[in-house]
């Protein structure tokens, strides 16, 4: 069993097959998939996406690049929308300044929100970051300081820094299809020295597809051959590689129901 910890199912790209998207995943052996907000504002969609399928979970929250269209999100709303019970985290969030250079502080104030409110409900807060490592570590510093959360260093893509702060502050770091790619071989460096117990792996589907689907739409399926070269790079059998990250995806997701037995 795997689980796909971090894909977008309420985009376009899925919706006129999306029925056979999650069937496959499921014929894969993919039991668990967490499909996360990049509006809060539409969770709507994305909450009776998580309501129809028993295999799909979510999470609120408003993406970095999105912070500028819903300045007004609160943490008394996230809070709120977080008490659903198919709700397992809150995010994505975090910093992306390759887009968004003159954005910085709205995406910092969102963020801010963001952590109070994985504080406040107990639930991992999951963290995109890309191109600002720097002040990525700081506020994670400082807002561990203030006050312990959960995080999820989602799609990891960073640097060697960066994932070793994350350990050290106690989050889990997060794989996609980028690990497969012939261009990542410090990707792979940096998901070797990663302690097993906080590992996990995604799709971020429709984006990312691993190898040997790279160039095509990524589906929740494909988490299977990111979880088998991070298993080579471990030098470990894939079904212990699938037992380790799905033991972790429900330990920091803790919100998320195993399948029924039978």
């Amino acid at each position: 069993m795997l689980i796909d910890t971090h894909c977008h199912l309420d985009f376009d790209d899925f919706a006129p097959e999306l029925d056979a998207v999650v069937a496959r995943a499921l014929a894969a052996g993919v039991k668990r998939m967490v499909t996360i907000s990049t509006h809060v504002r539409q969770f709507d969609k994305i909450r009776a996406l998580a309501e129809k399928y028993d295999s799909v979970f979510c999470s609120v929250g408003t993406h970095p690049l999105s912070a500028r269209e819903e300045p007004g999100i609160t943490v008394e709303e996230l809070v709120t929308l977080a008490q659903h019970p198919k709700v397992v985290a809150i995010g994505e969030v975090g910093l992306d300044y390759h887009y968004d250079y003159d954005g910085r502080d709205i995406q910092k104030q969102s963020f801010l929100r963001h952590i109070e409110a994985a504080r406040q409900t107990g639930l991992p807060v999951i963290i995109h970051a890309r191109q600002a490592d720097e002040d990525m570590e700081a506020i994670l510093r400082e807002e561990m300081e203030k006050g312990a959360f959960r995080f999820i260093l989602h799609c990891y893509s960073s640097g060697m820094k960066l994932a070793k702060t994350g350990v050290e502050l106690g989050g889990f770091i997060s794989f996609s299809g980028i690990l497969t790619f012939k261009s990542a071989p410090e990707i792979r460096e940096i998901a070797a020295l990663v302690p097993h117990d906080r590992l996990l792996v995604e799709t971020d589907a429709p984006y990312l597809a691993p190898v040997p689907f790279r160039g095509k739409r990524n589906e929740p399926a494909y988490v299977v051959e990111t979880a088998a070269v991070l298993a080579g790079v471990l030098g470990m059998p894939l079904d212990e590689m699938a037992a380790v990250t799905t033991g972790n995806a429900y330990q920091v997701y803790h919100k998320m129901t195993p399948p029924e037995e039978g």
